[in-house]
């Protein structure tokens, strides 16, 4: 250990700032904290901290800054690149931020609220709708994931089409600093032009920075009815006319542009219980819309009259429109059950990239024909936020394959596969983060001089290698 104070002594500094019952040492306890959800990296720590306060969070740096001591925040654990997950030296100590739970404000009339890191989407979906408003942050691990890791990794969801990744949907940060100071930038103020607007450092820089302890987060007018449709197009490039149509039609009352082959239908059916085929015949691709209204009536009508329209000229195939509530959590059980399923069949190679809309199409073609070079038999899985060129292009094992033969591949797929979301102007990272999973691959797709700056900044705000050391940089 590099640290001038041993094990024994950092817990028991650590105990004077939560307490005893805070500070987790026990191997079963802790074994959650160290196993990243997929399995792909386990960690080690000297113990895991439990702050409740912002306070806490301050003297926990401050002392582990002035001694030597590496911190790793964690949130709700549902990261898929490592970033949560201490390295195997058993050196670090994981900072979990689930006690900063306080929903310290709603202002219903600012349409803002102001949350702790730890508070998970859930309860602040659940807080806007308390006054009639959305936090229309959607992600498929709402339940647990927290707004700090929201915030951290700059989630994106299946709403970004209308409102924005979670960067968008923030006003102002409470930031805890690598020595333990405390940068107040709580504001609701949606106008503020006094310098460098600094809460975007810290959003989506995974904890290498400085540790988000509260935000601001704006609202929005609760939506008052839905349109819902499952779709069947052709082709992804029938997918992207129907986009644009639809854009044109709704503007920004299109919330929902969901992209699903026909195999992620099939595995979806096979294997999540209560899931059917919303659609009897079977079609290559299919397109999940939703249109969200403030009026309480005609939604249905216009959604219908507009696949009426599109199916006449030749790019709707097929349409269910949901006729209850119970139908619409029915289709989108089947878009979100999509990755859960994947990991039942066998193995599954994961790539979450993203591409300018209109070149969705040619990569997901080039990127299916270098996969089925490199591995045949393999079975493609691209799905995903359409509406913003977010594809998380998955790859599922070959009927039969050995798990582990085929996990093993990984790095020799993500090369061909990133190559093809490079050439068309793509990034390799759309919405989870570098974290320790990508981070050899910064250096090679980054501007030099923009990882240059970011070396600059992290050197600036964290000199000592305090903050999640490994990660992205």
């Amino acid at each position: 250990m590099t640290a001038a104070l041993s094990p024994e002594a950092v817990r028991e500094r650590l105990v004077e700032i939560v307490g005893e019952k805070h500070v987790l040492t026990d191997a079963h306890t802790i074994e959650p904290y160290l196993l990243e959800p997929r399995g792909l990296y386990r960690g080690a720590t000297i113990c895991v901290v439990e702050p409740k306060t912002t306070a806490e969070v301050s003297a926990i740096l401050a002392l582990a800054d002035g001694n030597g001591l590496k911190i790793v925040p964690q949130g709700g654990n549902t990261g898929l690149v490592g970033g949560q997950i201490p390295s195997t030296s058993g050196e670090e100590i994981v900072l979990s931020l689930k006690r900063l739970d306080r929903i310290r404000e709603v202002d219903p009339v600012s349409d803002t609220m102001t949350v702790e890191a730890g508070v998970t989407l859930l309860r602040a979906q659940e807080a806007a709708e308390g006054v009639d408003r959305l936090f229309p942050l959607s992600l498929a691990a709402e339940g647990s994931c927290t707004i700090g890791g929201n915030l951290s990794t700059n989630a994106g969801g299946t709403q970004v089409i209308a409102y924005g990744n979670t960067r968008a949907l923030a006003l102002g940060l409470e930031v805890v600093l690598a020595d333990g100071r405390v940068l107040n930038g709580l504001g609701k103020l949606r106008k503020d032009n006094t310098g460098y607007d600094l809460k975007h450092l810290f959003i989506g820089s995974e904890g290498t920075l400085g540790i988000i302890t509260a935000a601001v987060l704006e609202m929005v007018p609760r939506p008052r009815t839905f349109g819902t449709a499952f779709v069947a197009v052709e082709d992804p490039a029938g997918a992207v006319r129907l986009l644009e149509q639809g854009k044109a039609t709704f503007g920004k009352a299109l919330t929902g542009f969901e992209l699903m082959p026909r195999i992620g239908i099939d595995l979806v059916v096979k294997h999540l219980p209560g899931a059917r085929d919303p659609i009897t015949d079977k079609y290559d691709w299919y397109v999940l819309v939703e249109i969200s209204s403030a009026e309480d009536e005609g939604v249905g009508e216009a959604l219908e009259a507009w696949l009426g329209t599109a199916m006449e000229d030749g790019i709707v195939l097929d349409a269910v429109i949901a006729g209850s509530l119970d139908q619409r959590a029915q289709l989108w059980k089947i878009r979100e059950g999509m990755s859960e399923v994947q990991g039942i069949e066998g193995g599954s190679i994961k790539h979450d990239v993203s591409v300018p809309i209109a070149s969705v199409p040619e990569v997901i073609a080039e990127g299916i024909r270098v996969a089925e070079a490199l591995i045949p038999g393999i079975r493609p899985v691209p799905f995903g936020h359409l509406g913003d060129g977010n594809i998380h292009f998955n790859f599922s094992q070959p009927v039969g394959a050995d798990k582990a033969a085929y996990i093993a591949q990984w790095d020799a797929l993500n090369r061909v596969v990133h190559a093809v979301v490079l050439e068309h102007g793509g990034s390799v990272s759309a919405e989870h983060g570098i974290g320790a999973l990508k981070r050899h691959l910064l250096a090679e797709v980054k501007d030099p001089v923009a990882m240059e700056v970011m070396r600059s900044v992290k050197s600036t705000l964290d000199p000592n290698g305090t903050l999640n050391p490994g990660k992205v940089l």
